[in-house]
């Protein structure tokens, strides 16, 4: 399948990046399955997924650090593990519909690949490799926290996501459960604003606003969080 110019353009305003060479950009959506030979295996994205990988490893690191500066090298390994692995990386994917961009062959198309959970993680870290080359790290890390935002604060066995321990912890303290409610969406449509609004009867309401309707619930549940002091704030 064929991305367009504008299709390009739509995704970098999704990301709030615009490529120097937007060349990268359309090699990190690239998947090995569009290659027919040998010789040209470097037009795919496998190359940029070994980069971003480790673009990926850094930025997830350094962040964890900061936001629990008394964690020992325990507990930062397995909250680290838990948010570069493959299922992580594809959620984040998905939060920003990735795979409606990739670019596949025919046949991986037709069998569903633009929802796999290996074709979406390898993807997602292949596009920071390419806005690491293109624009720095500083810029890739800038977008690592940007998309990880909704999953850093979280507990420790599994890394359970915002939605997921708010409900959870709804149902464990007898509450009914959280109901989502769509407030307001504004922008134009290829760089869409969604603000998501979550209540808990009983307990209060959380707002969150992103990119992604999937991203605004996550951090309406993530500010309810930080409300009732189920998850701390990070620190300033």
């Amino acid at each position: 399948m064929a991305v367009s110019n504008l299709d390009l353009k739509q995704l970098e305003d999704k990301l709030n990046i615009c490529f120097q060479d937007r060349s990268l950009l359309r090699t990190a959506l690239t998947h090995a399955s569009t290659q027919t030979s040998k010789q040209s295996k470097e037009n795919d994205n496998e190359r940029l997924e070994f980069l971003g990988d480790r673009v990926l490893g850094l930025s997830i690191c350094s962040q964890v650090m900061a936001l629990f500066p008394k964690a020992r090298e325990g507990e930062l390994a397995r909250r680290y593990n838990q948010l570069v692995k493959r299922q992580m990386c594809a959620k984040i994917a998905r939060d920003i519909d990735l795979g409606q961009f990739l670019i596949l062959s025919a046949g991986e198309a037709r069998s569903g690949g633009r929802e796999k959970t290996t074709i979406l993680a390898n993807a997602i870290e292949a596009l920071l490799g390419a806005v690491f080359l293109d624009q720095g790290y500083e810029t890739s890390h800038e977008l690592v926290a940007k998309l990880w935002q909704p999953y850093l604060q979280a507990d420790e066995d599994g890394l359970t996501d915002a939605k997921t321990a708010l409900q959870e912890w709804a149902q464990g303290q007898g509450y009914d459960l959280p109901t989502y409610e769509a407030v307001d969406r504004s922008g134009p449509d290829h760089k869409p604003v969604f603000v998501t609004k979550v209540s808990v009867k009983g307990v209060g309401q959380g707002k969150g606003q992103g990119a992604s309707k999937r991203i605004a619930e996550q951090l309406a549940a993530k500010d309810l969080l930080e409300q009732q002091k189920i998850w701390d704030k990070p620190a300033k």
